[in-house]
């Protein structure tokens, strides 16, 4: 994989030319900055900026840009979505300076769908994958969340993904497995139509079933529907512990990526 050429289709298909979430979500283009703007639970944050080395006009970016989300009904926090080879070179210090607060650090990790696909990946015995659909298999998803992940992440992700199934099903496979009656990992995978990735999220494996090769199998699993569904790529924003599984897998890192979130109410 040429990294530069990659990184800079995931930047014009998935950052400059963003599709938004199902609606209601939207993505909005003001000046260098491309937004994605949604209703309650939906993700809200700036995907691209666009600013040059200088960073001329980067402060009044920010700020512009804290007004017009304090502006939206019900939106009660947004994101700056950071890359590391984002421009000005000091952004981070800047969205700090400005309020914003920055999360955990995570690496873009980028493979052939095709080539994860292909890998051996067995579910261990007595596990079994489902796929979920309502909303009666999304709340094991949200269980498995806040186990695997922290108490409270659980309650955003049902929120998401009881609105993108209501809204846009096909834009989107959730898998639970299951270890008889015991949800033991989720994960989820979002297609992004008109372009050549399929995005992986989640992946979250309850502390005791660790280690088993279960995230591995889903990540197999989903790369073999991205190829059904034409798409080239799969990409991760992956943590440390899941960063080196992903490089085993063919997994290739492209750049970091940091969240800077800002609290509006």
């Amino acid at each position: 994989m040429d990294v530069d050429t990659t990184l800079a289709l995931f930047d014009r298909q998935m950052r400059k030319e963003a599709r938004p979430d199902p609606a209601p979500a939207r993505v909005e283009r003001t000046g260098e900055v491309v937004r994605q703007v949604g209703p309650g639970e939906l993700w809200n944050g700036v995907l691209w900026s666009g600013l040059d080395e200088a960073g001329t006009g980067a402060d009044q970016a920010i700020a512009r840009q804290v007004a017009e989300y304090r502006a939206q009904p019900g939106v009660e926090s947004f994101e700056w979505k950071l890359y590391s080879h984002d421009r000005p070179a000091d952004l981070g210090d800047r969205l700090a300076a400005a309020g914003f607060v920055a999360d955990d650090t995570e690496a873009l990790m980028v493979a052939e769908a095709a080539d994860v696909a292909a890998l051996a990946a067995p579910l261990p015995e007595g596990v079994e994958l489902l796929p979920v659909t309502d909303t009666a298999g999304v709340e094991p998803v949200a269980a498995v969340h806040d186990e695997a992940f922290a108490v409270g992440t659980g309650a955003r992700i049902r929120a998401r993904l009881l609105a993108q199934l209501a809204a846009a099903p096909e834009s989107l496979v959730v898998l639970l497995a299951m270890a008889g009656d015991r949800p033991v990992c989720a994960a989820r995978m979002d297609f992004a139509e008109g372009t050549d990735f399929a995005g992986l999220w989640g992946g979250g494996t309850v502390a005791e079933w660790r280690g088993r090769g279960i995230y591995r199998a889903l990540v197999a699993h989903r790369a073999r529907v991205a190829v059904e569904r034409g798409y080239r790529y799969l990409f991760v924003d992956a943590s440390d512990q899941s960063r080196p599984i992903l490089a085993r897998l063919g997994f290739v890192q492209l750049a970091t990526t940091t969240p800077y979130e800002y609290r509006l109410r």
